[in-house]
């Protein structure tokens, strides 16, 4: 096969649309199971009735592993807040009303986020012991009703078609409590607007009933497993910073 330019390219892989497919090809450092775990999330998640671009083949393509799955036609919410940022809350109301949607979901087959975060947290050397206990320890004594989380929601995982709005990346999705999804989305957003991630928040809480107290409870776990990710636009003292404001010692 052959490949033009990426029309994306990630973390974890460049995304190619050929023949009116998408074709996602992962980089070679990681484990020859991710693009089969990875599809196997979005096939779930397209079992429960959720709009997401459905799953073609797993393959691999010059010796790459690969997905395929179908082209969603459309524009990501990002893209269109950037050309029109007056319409800030109106794009926010649409995410919102999503996330809430997907979190309506039970996700029982999924890994369960706190297995995830735990593994994440005790990967992370800047951490000191007394830090990893205090997350740890912190994971350990939260209780909620598991739902599907999706892990990275924020505005360009969201295309907007002229009929539907489809939701991608589901790399990170798991079975676990919202509130720690809803305080991840607010953490992406707060990198590059508080007042843009107070907006988000205050909609989620309006809509949902929740507190946003509830919510921060999540905020020094989520912020410590955020530290295992290599993300160039992300600020490790900022992290840290959290972490500790949160911590009783």
């Amino acid at each position: 096969m052959k490949l033009a330019d990426p029309i994306a390219t990630g973390n974890t892989a460049k995304i190619y649309l050929i023949e009116n497919k998408i074709i996602k090809i992962f980089n070679d450092y990681l484990p020859d199971t991710t693009a089969l775990f990875e599809a196997n999330k979005q096939k779930l998640v397209y079992t429960c009735g959720l709009s997401v671009p459905k799953v073609l083949d797993i393959t691999k393509i010059d010796g790459k592993q690969a997905i395929i799955m179908e082209y969603i036609k459309g524009r990501t919410l990002g893209d269109l807040l950037y050309e029109n940022m007056e319409q800030a809350e109106h794009y926010l109301n649409i995410s919102v009303n999503i996330h809430q949607k997907i979190h309506n979901v039970a996700a029982d087959s999924l890994e369960p986020m706190s297995e995830k975060l735990r593994r994440q947290i005790e990967s992370v050397q800047m951490l000191n012991k007394r830090q990893k206990s205090f997350l740890l320890n912190k994971l350990e004594s939260m209780t909620y009703t598991s739902r599907l989380c999706h892990g990275d929601f924020h505005l360009f995982n969201i295309i907007m078609s002229e009929n539907n709005v489809t939701i991608i990346d589901w790399v990170d999705a798991s079975s676990g409590d919202i509130r720690a999804d809803i305080y991840r989305t607010y953490l992406l957003y707060s990198q590059f607007s508080m007042e843009f991630a107070d907006q988000y928040l205050r909609l989620y809480c309006d809509k949902s009933g929740l507190a946003k107290e509830d919510i921060f409870q999540w905020a020094p776990i989520i912020a410590g497993a955020r530290l295992s990710e290599i993300v160039s636009t992300e600020k490790s003292e900022r992290l840290i910073e959290i972490i500790n404001n949160f911590s009783p010692l």
